[in-house]
């Protein structure tokens, strides 16, 4: 199982934490949510639980919950900007659809 990160995003995730003066890494999960069922969910961890499992990749920890795991393998986070518009963006192999708003997808 792998969960990875572009130099980008890895990059911003650093300043937030530096920003945040605390945290040991970034938890990243899935919660039920939107039209097409699924939808992303990042916040900053101050703790790693008993069974997350955590990624490192570019000098950051990317903290998992069970639950999640299974839905993001695979997956790569990068942070871009289109325009006036920027975030964090995933490129996941198990989508296998989107909603047209972007907030929500399916497995």
């Amino acid at each position: 199982m792998t969960i990875a990160l572009t130099e980008t995003a890895a990059k911003r995730v650093t300043t937030f934490l530096e920003q945040r003066g605390k945290g040991v890494g970034l938890r990243l999960g899935v919660k039920t949510h939107g039209c097409s069922g699924m939808a992303y969910v990042m916040e900053f961890a101050d703790k790693v639980d008993e069974h997350d499992t955590v990624f490192e990749d570019h000098g950051v920890s990317l903290i998992v919950d069970p639950k999640s795991l299974v839905y993001l393998d695979g997956t790569t986070m990068d942070y871009t900007k289109e325009g006036l518009n920027e975030g964090f963006k995933f490129t996941n192999p198990n989508e296998s659809g989107a909603c047209g708003c972007g907030e929500s997808f399916t497995v």
